[in-house]
């Protein structure tokens, strides 16, 4: 299985615009985060995890030309923003694209972007077929297990997925205890900070790396990353062993 983070920045990307601290200055490439989105390969399926804003533009740069289903993690626009862009797949396949979210998330979809799904559509429309979850499902991508984890953003409950020993978990500020036997065992563990600082709905630098040394995955990745979590590298040397910042490109074979 492969692993590429399309994005790894939080809900305005960084830069950010009009600012201009030096993560937002930076001229490593690393400092330079699309909005938060992974794309997996197995030996039989391609999985988008969410799809903001920027997806075409992650698309590209990653040079992915293939989706078999987007998974939908939450409404939030930095999220979801990229639906118009299924078209290309649509214009390759010849059918909609398959969408797994849970049913609040399905609903919302429906309303944002009615014209997607609408009985009667224009001619070159994106058409998806919306796939509602719960928390505890496990579904299949072709023949890819994918499992469900229910997580907390705040007062908002969202989904994480696992996908063989790979589990992404973005946006996240709890991860009840019932979900836990979910995370067992993993090579690849990603998970959201936003800053070192605490904030009401997300992790604190500080909260994963506590997360991830009570699951103890192989590997993990830190994502949905803010400006105010500072410079990559400075970041990165401050980490334990087997603790990674994510950047934008960044790809891992499992």
């Amino acid at each position: 299985m492969k692993l590429t983070i399309l994005g790894s920045g939080t809900s305005q990307g960084v830069p950010i615009i009009g600012c201009n601290c030096e993560v937002c200055s930076s001229p490593d490439p690393k400092d330079q985060r699309l909005r938060s989105a992974a794309y997996i390969e197995t030996e039989d399926a391609h999985i988008c995890i969410d799809i903001g804003p920027d997806f075409r533009q992650q698309m590209l740069r990653a040079q992915k030309t293939k989706c078999d289903a987007i998974l939908i993690t939450h409404e939030h626009a930095d999220h979801v923003a990229g639906m118009d862009e299924i078209r290309p797949f649509n214009f390759m396949t010849q059918k909609p694209v398959d969408i797994f979210a849970e049913e609040r998330v399905c609903k919302e979809l429906k309303t944002r972007f009615a014209y997607i799904f609408s009985e009667n559509p224009y001619p070159g429309a994106p058409r998806a077929n919306l796939h509602p979850l719960g928390p505890d499902d496990v579904f299949y991508v072709n023949q890819t297990k994918v499992q469900c984890i229910r997580v907390q953003h705040g007062g908002l409950p969202i989904l994480g997925f696992r996908i063989e020993n790979t589990a992404y978990l973005t946006d996240v500020k709890e991860i009840p205890e019932s979900e836990m036997q979910k995370l067992r065992d993993l090579e690849i563990l990603v998970i959201s900070a936003l800053r070192k600082e605490p904030h009401y709905s997300h992790l604190s630098l500080d909260d994963a790396l506590a997360y991830i040394k009570k699951i103890q995955p192989e590997k993990a990745l830190i994502t949905h990353i803010s400006h105010q979590m500072g410079l990559h590298d400075e970041v990165q040397a401050t980490l334990p062993d087997g603790v990674f910042m994510a950047y934008d490109g960044m790809m891992l074979t499992v």
